[in-house]
C-alpha cells in the first residue's frame, strides 16, 4: 500500500457548495489503494471560516491514524473473514445461531457494501428509525441490534474503526405499548407445585423461590449448593453446555432453606414410570458427587431439557388449575414480582435476579401502584364520600364555594338522587 501522508487540504468553493478533496483507503479485489475523493462539506453561503471548521474535524483523525486502513474493510468481507472466526466463536451456540439469522437476513443486505468507516451513528440511527415502517417489530429490532453492536464491538477492539457507532442508539418506541410480564399468586404456585411429579416440581419451586433461569438450574452441580445460597457458573440449554447469558449472572444468590431442604430431598426419592404395562422405579438422583447435575433427567440421568419438562409435566398441571402462560419465564417473573410486593427496594431485586442493567428491574417495579398513592386515592375517595354524604343533608342546594376573585360561580340545583 502507499506511504501514509499528511493531510491539509483547503476547502474550495464550487458552485452552490463547499468541497474537500482527500486521499482515502480503499480495498478493491482484496488490495488496498489510495484514490482522491471528493468530499461535499457545506452550502456555498457558509462562511469560509465555519467550513474549514468542519474540515478539520474529518482532517485531524486521519492524520493521527484514528481512522485506520481497516477502516476500509467491507463490511461483509469484515465479517466473513475476522468476525466469525473470533469474537463469534466464543458466543454460545443459541446465540451464535441468532446471531448468524440477523446477519445473513438484515445486516449484510443493508450494510454489506458499505466500509466500517461509512458506517456512522447517523446511518445506524438512519438504518433502525425505519424499522417500524418496513414491518420489523420491536424484539426483532432488538435482536439486530445485538448482533450489529457485536460486530462493532470486536471491529473496535481490532483497532480498525475508533467507536462503536452503535454506542447510545435508541430504538423506536414499541407500537404495543407497555407490556406487562406475566406472573403468577403464591397461592397457586403452592396449588400447582403440589400436583408436578418430581423432580420436575422442584425445579419449579427453585425457579420461583430464586429466580434462576431454567438453563441455569439445568446446569446446577452438587457443588453449588450450598447451606443457604446457591452458585451459578453454567447453563444447559437446548443441547449446549457453555457460559451463563451475562457475566453478572455467574454469581452466587440467596436460597432460603426450605428451598435447599428441598433440593437435598431428591437424594432420597424414587419415582415411579411406566413402561407399556410394566411400571418400572428409578432414582430421582442416580449420582450425587460435586460433579453430578442436581436435575438429572429419571432414566438415564442426563440433563433435563427444559422444553420437554415444560411441555409434558407443567404445562398440564397449570391447565388443570385453570392457569394460562405459566412458563419457565413467568416464574422468574414472579419471584421478581414477590420480593417487589414484600418491600424489597430495587437494588436487591436486581442482585438476586442478577440484572445486569437496574432499568431491567425497575420494569418489574412498574408493574405495581405504590403503596403511597393507594393511600392517596383511598383517602381522596374517602373525602368524596364525606363531602357527599354531608351536601345530601341539606335541602338540595349545594353551594358552590368562591375564589377570592371568582364572581361567576353560582350555586348548583341538584337533585337528592345525584347525591347519593
Amino acid at each position: 500500500m502507499a506511504r501514509r501522508r499528511f493531510q491539509d487540504p483547503k476547502p474550495r468553493k464550487e458552485g452552490n457548495w463547499w468541497y474537500l478533496r482527500l486521499w482515502e483507503d480503499s480495498v478493491k479485489d482484496g488490495l488496498q489503494t489510495r484514490n482522491l475523493k471528493r468530499i461535499k462539506l457545506a452550502p456555498a453561503e457558509m462562511k469560509e471560516r465555519q467550513v474549514r471548521k468542519i474540515a478539520q474535524d474529518i482532517i485531524v483523525p486521519k492524520n493521527r491514524a484514528i481512522i485506520t486502513t481497516g477502516a476500509a474493510l467491507n463490511f461483509s468481507e469484515y465479517v466473513d473473514s475476522a468476525y466469525l472466526n473470533t469474537s463469534f466463536t466464543k458466543l454460545a451456540s443459541t446465540t451464535r445461531a441468532c446471531y448468524q439469522g440477523m446477519i445473513d437476513a438484515h445486516l449484510k443486505p443493508a450494510f454489506g457494501r458499505a466500509t466500517l468507516s461509512e458506517i456512522t451513528p447517523y446511518t445506524v440511527d438512519a438504518y433502525f428509525s425505519a424499522m417500524p415502517s418496513r414491518g420489523i417489530s420491536r424484539p426483532l429490532a432488538g435482536k439486530i441490534r445485538d448482533a450489529f453492536s457485536s460486530i462493532m464491538r470486536s471491529a473496535v477492539r481490532h483497532k480498525h474503526i475508533p467507536t462503536n457507532p452503535l454506542t447510545g442508539l435508541t430504538l423506536p418506541d414499541d407500537p404495543r405499548g407497555k407490556i406487562a410480564k406475566p406472573f403468577i399468586y403464591p397461592a397457586q404456585f403452592d396449588a400447582l407445585v403440589q400436583i408436578i411429579p418430581e423432580p420436575y416440581a422442584t425445579m419449579v419451586y427453585v425457579a420461583a423461590m430464586t429466580g434462576l433461569r431454567v438453563s441455569e438450574i439445568s446446569a446446577l452441580k452438587w457443588r453449588n449448593i450450598g447451606p443457604d445460597c446457591i452458585t451459578v457458573e453454567q447453563r444447559y440449554f437446548r443441547g449446549d453446555t457453555s457460559h451463563t447469558k451475562t457475566k453478572d449472572s455467574a454469581a452466587t444468590i440467596s436460597a432460603d432453606l426450605s428451598v435447599i431442604e428441598r433440593i437435598n430431598r431428591l437424594k432420597d426419592i424414587s419415582v415411579d414410570v411406566r413402561a407399556g404395562r410394566a411400571v418400572r422405579r428409578f432414582r430421582v438422583v442416580k449420582s450425587s458427587g460435586d460433579d453430578d447435575l442436581v436435575f438429572q433427567s429419571v432414566k438415564d440421568g442426563r440433563p433435563i431439557r427444559d422444553g420437554n419438562a415444560l411441555r409434558r409435566f407443567i404445562k398440564p398441571a397449570a391447565a388443570k388449575l385453570g392457569l394460562k402462560s405459566v412458563t419457565w419465564r413467568c416464574l422468574r417473573t414472579s419471584c421478581a414480582t414477590w420480593m417487589v410486593r414484600a418491600g424489597a427496594d430495587p437494588k436487591s431485586v436486581q442482585g438476586q435476579m442478577r440484572h445486569s442493567r437496574i432499568s431491567t428491574t425497575l420494569e418489574i417495579y412498574a408493574q405495581f401502584v405504590p403503596d403511597g398513592q393507594r393511600k392517596a386515592t383511598l383517602q381522596m375517595k374517602q373525602y368524596m364520600e364525606t363531602q357527599i354524604a354531608e351536601a345530601g343533608m341539606n335541602s338540595g342546594t349545594v353551594a358552590v364555594q368562591k375564589s377570592p376573585t371568582d364572581s361567576t360561580m353560582e350555586p348548583i340545583e341538584s337533585k337528592s338522587k345525584w347525591l347519593n
